[in-house]
């Protein structure tokens, strides 16, 4: 049998293409990509260590200013580069209205700063977002939920993870979602998938995505040829896919795969605007190398527990095999566990809890 080299992520992405070359904003600027849509990129304190944040020129009751789509986590740094934005590119107009794409730090971080800034007794600048995304991160922002504490420590520890000193750090990792966002807007405008949000004299239609995040919103404009696909649809890096501890049973990487095939429907001219990366053209390509990754991982995934139950740390090295700390380690084994339960659930793994309560995967 001849076994191929899988291409890098170099190689993947040179298959898309990139319209505006390798340009990036400045950190206090605004570069513009589509008329009346400004590219924003704000530095993130992780590995993954930017997020683009998206201006659309608005009007609401007769009021020229903007719409502002994601607004990156809550940290002195990211609030003194807004304050150079709000200073250098918003044309000396408000903002009218924070949408969220969905509940994730780096999207809704400052939401609560900037809706506060830009509202009056005379003008109350909006916040939207889905109904699920708002509530996950109301609860979110005031308790331990997936990100750390005690149930975290657990849920990791039943599918492998037996490290004291790493249980440890995430059982410290307690206010890690309050960290980043502080707290929420009080009220919100709900985003619903199908319906259409008006901004700038465009109409922008919802497309709603599950699997990284419980009700996620893009915004597709046919008269632009723009999609704002959040986390969804990203050209370089898979979206992160995970199980959490309190939806322990879940099975997100069916809801991702089945969610960004909606995009598919999309001409495949549309600009694409994600989350992280650059601005790319090519969704049937991106989709495509999308669904190779994952059916890559799960035949991965079937050979590590083909003769012998596995547990989810068992697997990880075989899924990133790369050293990671242990804020990515939480993430690569809660996506891990994502695997094993799409197999799981379409029945060719089973799962059983050994006398040490930690879950592990075979065939049966």
């Amino acid at each position: 049998m001849t076994h191929t080299t899988p291409p890098s992520r170099d190689q993947l992405e040179a298959r898309l293409h990139f319209p505006l070359g390798t340009s990036l904003p400045e950190p206090d600027r605004a570069l513009a990509v589509a008329p009346g849509v400004k590219w924003l990129r704000m530095g993130l304190p992780f590995a993954l260590d930017h997020i683009n944040l998206w201006l659309l020129r608005d009007e609401i009751d007769g009021r020229a200013g903007w719409t502002v789509v994601d607004t990156c986590i809550d940290r002195p740094e990211a609030r003194a580069q807004w304050d150079e934005v709000i200073a250098q590119a918003l044309d000396g107009l408000p903002v009218l209205r924070v949408l969220a794409t969905h509940m994730h730090p780096d999207h809704i971080g400052l939401a609560h700063w900037l809706v506060d800034r830009f509202s009056s007794d005379q003008h109350r600048c909006g916040f939207w977002i889905s109904a699920t995304d708002y509530y996950a991160a109301r609860v979110a922002s005031q308790s331990t939920t997936g990100f750390g504490g005690e149930a975290a420590a657990r849920f990791f520890a039943a599918h492998g993870l037996r490290d004291p000193q790493a249980l440890d750090r995430i059982r410290e990792r307690a206010s890690y979602y309050p960290s980043l966002v502080p707290a929420v807007p009080p009220s919100y405008r709900r985003l619903v998938d199908g319906e259409t949000v008006r901004i700038g004299g465009h109409t922008w239609t919802l497309i709603a995505g599950r699997g990284h995040s419980p009700e996620h919103m893009s915004l597709h404009c046919v008269a632009l040829g723009v999609l704002i696909s959040g986390d969804m649809l990203l050209p370089r890096i898979s979206t992160n896919v995970s199980v959490y501890d309190i939806e322990p049973e879940a099975d997100p990487l069916a809801w991702f795969l089945n969610s960004v095939d909606r995009f598919a429907e999309l001409p495949d001219s549309t600009l694409v605007l994600p989350s992280h990366g650059r601005p790319f053209v090519g969704i049937a390509e991106r989709l495509h190398q999308l669904h190779t990754h994952h059916e890559e991982r799960l035949a991965e995934v079937r050979v590590a527990c083909a003769d012998t139950p596995r547990c989810a740390a068992e697997v990880l090295p075989v899924l990133f095999p790369r050293a990671l700390d242990l804020h990515q380690t939480t993430f690569a084994l809660g996506e891990t566990v994502a695997h094993l339960h799409r197999l799981w659930f379409a029945g060719e793994l089973q799962r059983q809890r050994g006398a040490d309560g930690v879950w592990r995967f075979g065939r049966g």
